[in-house]
């Protein structure tokens, strides 16, 4: 007997793990790969995203590479994302793609380490929050 409940137990625990990591419903996908907030594009983990004003608004390309890419990471593009509305996706020269709003490439600021610091606007004048 104490062993049917064991299996039980594990039976109903598998259950309700799985519907835990489910949220016991279906989610929708994000309608965008950011969201606004006060006036400010931020990525999916909360954090502020910069536009880049040496990149050619339009262009389909980013010019920033190497240790500005690791100061200012690029907003990645998940597997099997696709272009919607203002949102456009570009391929980096290293392959990875990026996230672009209205052709502006969107970048996160490596010393932003919480949502809603916007370390990063104004830095050398080339960087600035973006707006939606």
């Amino acid at each position: 007997m104490t062993r049917k409940l064991s299996l039980a137990a594990v039976a109903l625990s598998a259950t309700l793990l799985a519907a835990c990591g489910t949220g016991g419903m279906h989610h929708a996908k994000p309608s965008t790969p950011t969201r606004a907030a006060d006036g400010t594009l931020i990525g999916p983990d909360g954090r502020t995203l910069y536009f880049f004003t040496r990149d050619a608004q339009g262009s389909g390309a980013s010019a920033c590479y190497d240790q500005c890419a690791v100061n200012w990471p690029p907003l990645a593009v998940a597997s099997g994302a696709q272009p919607q509305g203002d949102y456009t996706i570009l391929v980096r020269s290293d392959n990875t793609r990026q996230w672009a709003y209205k052709g502006q490439p969107l970048y996160y600021f490596a010393k932003d380490t919480r949502p809603g610091e916007k370390l990063g606007d104004g830095v050398n004048g080339v960087w600035k929050v973006a707006r939606p």
